[in-house]
């Protein structure tokens, strides 16, 4: 093998690929030496480093955004000119505050020893505005007088430039203004939208307030706090609002938070590790969820995809549906009044198809980038039947499917008109639109669809995910088409998914590679290679049964399997490498669909196998907050998984994987259509010795119950459950 990548590697100029990847996220945007924090909340976040500061001097990334758009990249606290002495900063269990502990260095000009002034630091983010509260504390026995300085600036760069896009235009400069109460940082893009940053202060100490910072001079009393407040109000366009006060706004945000956790049920286990993750995960979900007038939707990630996805809020949706069903009903609502109409080639837009991304930053509103309302996505729109027909099972929400029924029979024509390109019976995409992706499933790096011998396959790509995407949405519509009284459709789908299935087993299974292959190219030849993506085949159901077990002893094995998840490419291929982006990396999110899918086939011992592996890697990872992805190094002993220098986190798919994964290991099927809780031969692993699920919604009453590992089996305590509803637990 060795010999076979160096002659690849002498061969690259034989090899056609683009000369780089246009949407890549440069490595020299996030300084992996520096620990940060974020905040975020709804279409607003920020990235601070420990001291809660945000310098111009750091790394690019460093800055609060909101609707994509750096509004502020500096903001740093002095005392009496010098840099506070860190403590200690964390973010707090509920996700909502930065809380950082300083002291003094020494301050000579006012004869203060170090460490005798605490400056603590809370902060947050709510809805479009940034708050902090500044306390200073003097534990010396003579008062003192202290200058704080604040300094704060705005460079208003949109999302894509700190990702690493040069841009080729000349933009306007940012307007600095201040009153005695206020300073107002002022932008006009070049899309015609005015933003502002509005800094208002309340403070006990005299503030004096420019435009690029203010200076609050502190007499501080032996033991006697002083308090300085303020927001930082982002505004665009004309409809802006003055934000709330601090106290206002972090009684809301706690209030919102409480509402948020209801939409879960609770999951309570023995092992104060475990709930430390699904505790973390919840948080960082709800911390994810924005309002849109459709409801609450998962926003993709933190810092590069603070924005709708329609695969990922999916995907996110489908992690999470057993135990918050509401999440599902919001997705579907917000795609489905998304959805493309209209043949839009700059888009990549045709009728029925579901959106991939939307945005609303200075370049995407100007044509920068094609990501306004972006529908490069080939998997969405069977995924969103999907859902469509999962989320009717799991809460019998009629009047939700009757609404969207004209966009899920628009998604099937768009399967059948327009996915697939050649009508061989398979989804293939081919880009059109100029700037748009390449490649068009989960894996869109332009590198990522390719042969054995390492060269990219040309389009257009039928991906063997995307087939069983499509299988499952012709299974589900045909279901709901019955309840709707379409029989003739109904027999129409039932018949063209067996049908699909019967050839997607005989044209992508490979007896060789005892795998399915990662997809057919343009000239229909299979790229022969070991992917995660057959392991996605699964949850689907269109993997035949003899296959699917070939097919699991593949993917745990050590080509494969890193002791931290599933590699997205085996080790033994051409363009492996565990620290790109798609090709032998491990995501946490297509290591829970893979899970899931090996349980449903009987496969259980491997799913609790990766399971393992995902929960023993976020007890490594600072917060057990599991990344977008990380490097797919094997395991090394006493070390934890390598991080990926730009991975998300919070990733909405990769917090929500640990509900994905107990739903595996129960073998849980809530059926509000039957009426019933099915647990079909569930197991616990040994640090899950006992587990409470606790307010499972069906039909607005609460199931309660609790689930014990015992030798060789799973002991049940029914405690509440609703009037016609039944727990079966077949063993």
């Amino acid at each position: 093998m060795k010999t076979f990548k160096n002659s690849l590697i002498m061969q690259q100029e034989d090899l056609v690929e683009p000369l780089d990847d246009k949407f890549h996220i440069s490595a020299d945007a996030v300084n992996s030496d520096d620990r940060i924090h974020i905040l975020n909340h709804s279409n607003t976040f920020g990235v601070f480093d420990r001291w809660g500061n945000i310098s111009p001097n750091g790394r690019m990334v460093q800055g609060v955004y909101h609707e994509g758009t750096r509004y502020i990249n500096e903001l740093v606290l002095t005392i009496n000119g010098q840099k506070p002495l860190l403590l200690s900063s964390a973010i707090k269990e509920d996700n909502d505050i930065l809380s950082v502990d300083l002291t003094n260095p020494f301050l000579a000009d006012c004869g203060v020893l170090e460490n005798t002034i605490h400056i603590s630091r809370h902060q947050f983010i709510r809805e479009s505005a940034y708050y902090e509260d500044i306390q200073c504390v003097h534990y010396g026995d003579q008062e003192c007088s202290i200058v704080l300085g604040l300094s704060f600036n705005g460079d208003f760069k949109d999302i894509f430039e700190i990702r690493g896009i040069n841009r080729i235009v000349n933009t306007n400069e940012v307007m600095r203004s201040s009153t005695d109460t206020e300073a107002v940082l002022q932008y006009l893009g070049l899309d015609g939208i005015n933003r502002e940053a509005v800094l208002n202060f309340s403070s006990d100490a005299q503030c004096r307030i420019g435009k690029n910072g203010a200076r609050f001079s502190v007499l501080l009393k032996p033991s006697q706090p002083v308090n300085i407040r303020y927001c930082i109000d982002f505004r665009q366009g004309e409809n802006s609002k003055p934000a709330p006060d601090y106290l206002k706004a972090k009684k809301a945000i706690q209030e919102d938070l409480n509402k948020s956790r209801r939409l879960f049920a609770d999951l309570i286990s023995v092992n104060s590790q475990f709930n430390h993750w699904i505790n973390r995960s919840e948080i960082d979900l709800i911390s994810l969820l924005a309002e849109t007038p459709y409801g609450k939707y998962p926003y993709a990630g933190v810092p590069w995809y603070n924005t709708p996805f329609g695969r990922d809020g999916i995907i996110t949706a489908i992690e999470t549906l057993w135990l918050a069903p509401e999440i599902s009903k919001d997705v579907l609502l917000f795609l489905a009044r998304n959805q493309a109409d209209a043949l839009i080639p700059e888009q990549d837009a045709e009728p029925g198809k579901i959106l991939h991304e939307a945005r609303n930053s200075e370049m995407a509103n100007t044509g920068e980038v094609p990501f306004k309302q972006y529908y490069g996505t080939i998997d969405a729109t069977p995924l969103f039947i999907m859902l469509a027909g999962m989320y009717y099972e799991r809460t019998a929400d009629i009047e939700l499917i009757k609404a969207i029924w004209p966009n899920i029979k628009s998604a099937l024509h768009w399967i059948d008109n327009y996915g697939d390109l050649d009508g061989d019976g398979f989804v293939e995409y081919k880009f059109k639109a100029k700037n748009g992706l390449t490649n068009q499933g989960w894996k869109d790096s332009f590198d990522a669809v390719m042969h054995k011998d390492g060269r990219l396959a040309d389009p257009p790509i039928a991906l063997c995910e995307v087939q069983g995407y499509v299988f499952s949405a012709k299974k589900h519509a045909a279901k709901l088409a019955r309840v709707l009284n379409d029989e003739a459709l109904s027999i129409r789908l039932d018949r063209e998914a067996e049908k699909l299935k019967q050839i997607f087993n005989e044209k992508f299974w490979d007896n060789e590679l005892n795998c399915y292959v990662l997809a057919l190219d343009g000239e229909k030849r299979p790229c022969r290679v070991v992917s995660s993506n057959a392991g996605q085949c699964l949850f689907t159901g269109i993997a035949d049964y003899d296959k699917a077990a070939k097919l699991a002893e593949v993917l745990l094995s050590n080509d494969m399997f890193t002791g931290w998840g599933i590699r997205t490419l085996s080790s033994a291929e051409a363009r492996f490498n565990p620290m790109s982006y798609h090709n032998g990396s491990v995501w946490p999110h297509d290591n829970a669909l893979i899970a899931y899918g090996l349980s449903l086939y009987g496969f259980t011992e491997h799913s609790l196998k990766i399971m393992e592996a995902l929960f023993d890697s976020s007890l490594y990872i600072d917060m057990q907050r599991l990344p977008e992805l990380f490097c797919g190094f094997k395991r090394r002993p006493n070390e934890g998984p390598t991080a990926y220098p730009v991975a998300c986190s919070p990733q909405a798919w990769s917090v929500a994987v640990v509900f994905m994964l107990l739903q595996a290991c129960f073998r849980i099927d809530v059926n509000a259509l039957t009426k019933t809780i099915t647990f079909n031969k569930p197991v616990l692993p040994p640090y899950l010795r006992q587990i409470y699920i606790k307010d499972l919604m069906l039909d607005g009453a609460y199931c309660c119950l609790n689930i014990t590992r015992q030798d060789n089996d799973v002991g049940f305590n029914l405690l509440q459950k609703p009037h016609g509803w039944e727990v079966i637990i077949k063993k």
